[in-house]
């Protein structure tokens, strides 16, 4: 399950980080602290979303 987390993780990962850049520049946000904390954020959020979803395919 892990090999499968972690092939889900890969594109969890970008979608959310991407959500979170874009969600970021649309409120106004445009330098570089900001981008780096949403994409940071999305990273995290990606570990346990990918995490439940590796469960229920599994």
């Amino acid at each position: 399950m892990f090999r499968l987390m972690m092939t889900l993780f890969s594109m969890i990962a970008t979608t959310l980080m991407g959500i979170g850049v874009v969600i970021a520049l649309t409120t106004g946000y445009d330098t570089l602290q900001p981008l780096v904390i949403a994409a940071a954020a999305g990273f995290l959020l990606a570990v346990p979303v990918s995490w439940m979803v590796a469960k229920q395919l599994s």
